[in-house]
């Protein structure tokens, strides 16, 4: 599969966190409908939702993330950036969701602000490509020997934090870490 066959889902609005869903999952699946009826269920009550924008732009919370990957049978395993990389089990891992700091920009004009942004990482044919939304298309990042800087690279940043995409049974049994890093 080449650069042009991964899909690769655009920024558009606030809805980092649907693309990043998306490409995750390396197709179509959830739109700003289906994740609004998400934040609608997980805040019934709430005329002002917590879980995305006041404006109704997007900008979904980790909360919409999780129960969207839950509703497909998967589940968000959140990485204690504490733990080196070294330690995880790639080959039960179906992706990564990564929230870091982006700056924000008007046009051309880059503003002195930052924000949080949604981007996911996913291995197909055996490369792992950055399916970061804002990105003209999706960047490979090579294989398991350049993942594991890239994602140390990424987490290094301070408010950085990162989801470990496994099946519900992975999530369970906990076998996305390596045998002898469980105990710790």
């Amino acid at each position: 599969m080449s650069e042009g066959e991964v899909f690769h889902e655009k920024q558009r609005l606030e809805l980092c966190a649907i693309h990043a869903l998306n490409n995750v999952l390396q197709e179509r699946v959830f739109t700003k409908e289906t994740a609004d009826d998400i934040c609608k269920r997980l805040a019934p009550q709430c005329v002002m939702n917590p879980h995305r924008s006041v404006l109704g732009t997007g900008n979904y919370d980790v909360n919409v993330i999780m129960a969207a990957l839950q509703s497909r049978g998967l589940a968000a395993v959140w990485w204690d950036k504490r733990r080196s990389v070294q330690n995880l089990c790639l080959d039960k891992i179906q992706g990564f969701i990564l929230n870091v700091p982006s700056r924000v920009s008007l046009g051309i004009v880059s503003l002195p602000l930052r924000r949080r942004h949604w981007l996911a990482v996913r291995e197909v044919n055996g490369q792992f490509y950055n399916l970061d939304s804002k990105l003209k298309g999706p960047a490979c990042i090579g294989g398991e020997t350049e993942l594991r800087p890239f994602l140390t690279e990424q987490l290094s940043q301070d408010i950085a934090e990162m989801l470990l995409v496994v099946q519900k049974e992975i999530d369970d049994d906990g076998t996305w870490l390596k045998p002898d890093e469980t105990r710790k």
